[in-house]
């Protein structure tokens, strides 16, 4: 266990810090065991402040946003969540190109619908993508053909040891669904992200959304979930093997394998992250046993669950 000097933290951080918190609170699955305290940060000043405050001492802090493509365990974690909703969005169609700036704890859906409507074209992928920005440049998150890779052109980091640094998007060496920041555990903090646009129309940007939300609406299936689970292997789906190992509604607990999406794993109300981490060793043992195939988790495991 480590120490937390508390008593400081609420010094500091006043009415912005919540102790004893659960994390399926604050998850899109609904599970995740407790943590000894949460800080609310509504401004970038708010995450430097306590970013910077935590590395000087030594205490591990996750970033969270919108609690999407993790699972936390059900023992919690030893460590203070930053939950991160600074989420200015500054559009600007006067320059050439246009750009479209926006801090961390911004969701997904929020930037592409303001920037359509701005008449700018580039970010309609990201519309049903449930997320925030700042997961979005750590894990290269992505949807219908396009991805972060493609729609960042600089992302502002703070290090732990060197302080705020623009990062060009050839930086973060991008990789499918993955980053250098994600590959190496890298003790930063992204801030903010410079994304790409063109001019387009406002009717043209928002029929594309309208076509992305209601394929994801026909395909995805509703209810609490993390997201898809599994990285789609080479030349194929991680849902088609699934589905074809025979696993669509297979369940474990109060978790649930969709029959409607076999790559997502449904929480019925009542399910345990220790229920969805076994049916995703199921998922994975039966897929590697019947096609050789070795499905690599898209999701982020948090805590101990062994």
């Amino acid at each position: 266990m480590i120490s937390i000097p508390m008593k400081d933290l609420i010094e500091t951080f006043g009415s912005k810090l919540h102790e004893n918190i659960v994390m399926a609170n604050f998850t899109t699955a609904q599970v995740g065991g407790p943590v000894p305290a949460l800080i609310s940060i509504q401004s970038i000043d708010d995450l430097i402040k306590a970013s910077v405050m935590l590395w000087e001492q030594e205490i591990p802090f996750i970033i969270l946003g919108s609690g999407s493509n993790i699972l936390v365990s059900d023992r919690g974690l030893d460590c203070i969540i930053l939950h991160n909703r600074a989420h200015n969005i500054k559009i600007n169609t006067k320059s050439d190109p246009p750009s479209i700036e926006a801090e961390s704890g911004a969701i997904l859906g929020t930037v592409a619908r303001q920037s359509a409507l701005r008449g700018l074209s580039g970010m309609e992928w990201a519309a049903p993508v449930p997320g925030t920005v700042g997961g979005a440049v750590y894990g290269n998150a992505g949807a219908h053909g396009s991805d972060m890779a493609a729609s960042l052109k600089m992302a502002k980091i703070l290090h732990k040891d060197k302080g705020i640094e623009d990062w060009p998007v050839e930086k973060l060496a991008y990789e499918y669904r993955s980053s250098i920041l994600k590959r190496e555990r890298m003790p930063v903090v992204v801030l903010s992200a410079i994304l790409n646009a063109v001019p387009s129309s406002k009717e043209e940007a928002w029929e594309r959304i309208m076509t992305y939300q209601a394929h994801r609406k026909e395909t995805q299936p509703p209810g609490a979930s993390m997201g898809s689970m599994f990285k789609n292997p080479p030349g194929d789906y991680a849902g088609r093997l699934i589905e074809a190992a025979g696993l669509k509604g297979r369940r474990i607990g109060r978790a649930m394998i969709s029959p409607v999406h076999a790559n997502f794993i449904i929480n019925l109300d009542g399910a345990s992250a220790k229920d969805i981490w076994q049916l995703m060793n199921l998922a994975q043992e039966t897929v590697h046993e019947k096609f050789g195939v070795k499905l690599e988790p898209e999701i982020e495991l948090i805590g101990e669950f062994k």
